[in-house]
């Protein structure tokens, strides 16, 4: 049959898979030309209570603030004061020299496993000075600008990254799937397709409370392609949960380019469309759009017009983990050609411009904050590293249900701790 019909069409194009590859492999030149940049400034801030059919525009654009100058430029201008400037500068600068110190330690044996932020800690920086204290993030795996912006201990960190008897979680974690309610941390999942889910349920029951909190989820670029993703969004657009969803792409899941996600169909952003929900697509490397198209998605969720999808377009610049090698997948040099540049020196050169910063005073904050960090890993060190101190055994029994399951007291019994 199938012959005939081959033969009854003869003028008919024979089919042909599309599979999606990056324009840049290992030993050719980076490139970005595919990528449109649009100027500082250009894309338009619309009052949080128009609709969603008057916002579709926006998942096209992007939002920046900051200019080539480093001026603060445009209608999302969040207009911050220096003190917020600085405070953003610092988490930035100490996320990074903290990632070093650790991927150090992590090939001194010190650490099993470790995460680094490179490139990404302006997002996780600008949320949680935005954000209030009540709200909840149910973060991915590079947001521990986040927990630095918010004062989160360095022994407590330190002491879960090496596994040690005074890790804050008694081993049941992964070294930087970290969790701290108090700092509005939601426990961190290896599953990453679980943020969204979890975060919109949170926020429908605040609202279902009457209650004054929202929340913020972060999934990578691949996690768009799971069904979690679009479960979460419905259930979001549905009942109008107080919520930011927030994408991160940062252009690669491991060593899956983000086309493979879909990249190259449409945005991110654009995604929202479908359910109804408005989508904004902003410049992660930019401090301040970070911090103001944060700002608009919570007070229009605040007011009760529900949730928003951010896509931040961001590079992450360096391996996916420890366990990564990223110059098996891309050109070697492609992250030093990512066309927005380095959150750090852009916001650095911002407070330059404004007067409000020197390249003396930051380097004196290097100083200040390299000996802080080392002084709690000295002290973390001196508690234990990877293997040579562990939480007691039992603990791993204790605090799983809120009354002790029948299972777990048979398990216990039998490794006779």
């Amino acid at each position: 049959m199938d012959d005939r019909a081959s033969a009854a069409k003869p003028n008919r194009p024979r089919l042909s898979l599309h599979v999606p590859e990056p324009p840049a492999r290992p030993g050719q030149e980076p490139d970005f030309s595919h990528i449109m940049v649009p100027e500082a400034g250009a894309t338009r801030c619309p009052d949080i209570a128009e609709p969603e059919s008057a916002l579709r525009d926006l998942p096209y654009g992007l939002v920046r603030v900051l200019d080539e100058a480093g001026r603060a430029v445009g209608p999302w201008d969040p207009r911050l004061d220096p003190d917020t400037l600085r405070a953003g500068l610092r988490t930035i600068l100490k996320t990074r020299l903290f990632d070093d110190r650790m991927f150090r330690a992590h090939r001194q044996g010190k650490t099993s496993f470790y995460m680094k932020s490179l490139g990404e800690e302006a997002i996780g920086a600008a949320q949680a000075l935005a954000l209030e204290a009540g709200d909840m993030n149910f973060p991915s795996y590079r947001m521990l600008s986040w927990l630095m912006a918010r004062g989160y201990p360095l022994l407590d960190l330190c002491n879960q990254i090496f596994s040690n008897e005074r890790d804050p979680l008694r081993g049941r974690q992964l070294p930087i799937l970290y969790s701290a309610r108090d700092y509005g941390f939601y426990s961190l999942s290896g599953n990453v397709g679980s943020r969204f889910g979890h975060a919109v349920g949170w926020a429908m029951a605040s609202a279902y409370k009457h209650d004054d909190a929202i929340a913020v989820g972060h999934v990578g670029d691949g996690t768009t392609a799971e069904g979690d993703f679009h479960e979460a969004l419905t259930f979001a657009s549905v009942y109008k949960a107080p919520v930011i969803l927030c994408v991160e792409n940062n252009q690669w899941a491991i060593s899956s380019f983000s086309g493979i996600a879909g990249a190259g169909a449409t945005t991110f952003a654009a995604k929202a469309l479908a359910y109804g929900i408005p989508g904004l697509r902003v410049d992660g490397n930019d401090f301040l759009a970070v911090y103001a198209a944060t700002l608009w998605a919570a007070d229009r969720a605040r007011a009760n017009f529900g949730p928003t999808l951010i896509e931040f377009f961001t590079y992450r610049a360096a391996g996916h983990s420890t366990s990564d090698d990223p110059t098996r997948y891309r050109p070697e040099d492609e992250a030093s050609k990512w066309p927005l540049g380095d959150p750090l020196e852009r916001l650095k050169q911002h407070l330059i411009a404004l007067g409000e910063w020197s390249d003396e005073r930051h380097e004196a904050l290097t100083s200040e904050l390299t000996a802080e960090i080392k002084a709690a890993v000295k002290h973390a060190e001196a508690i234990g590293t990877l293997g040579v101190s562990k939480p007691n055994p039992r603990e791993m029994f204790e605090d799983v249900f809120a009354e002790p399951d029948w299972r777990i007291l048979e398990q216990r019994r039998e490794a006779g701790v």
